[in-house]
């Protein structure tokens, strides 16, 4: 899947990831996946990886910089 597509967030906050992606990443009967929150976006990818990718994108201060910037956004902060 190269494309964009565009998909329906549910009320309760639920989203289906594409057949193609669950099958590509053996959740055909579901499971975990990382969650990013990117704060422009959210990224999903297969579970382990999500702390390797942040790992690579942003150094251990960088990062803890950016948390320490959502201290006053109580939606993104994390505790």
């Amino acid at each position: 899947m190269s494309e964009i597509q565009e998909y329906l967030v549910s009320s309760s906050g639920q989203m289906s990831l594409p057949a193609a992606v669950r099958h590509r990443w053996h959740l055909d009967r579901g499971g975990p996946v990382d969650v990013l929150d990117l704060g422009f976006g959210v990224l999903a990818v297969p579970k382990g990886s999500g702390r390797r990718l942040l790992n690579d994108l942003l150094s251990g201060e960088e990062h803890a910089e950016r948390v320490r910037a959502l201290a006053d956004d109580h939606d993104l902060a994390t505790r």
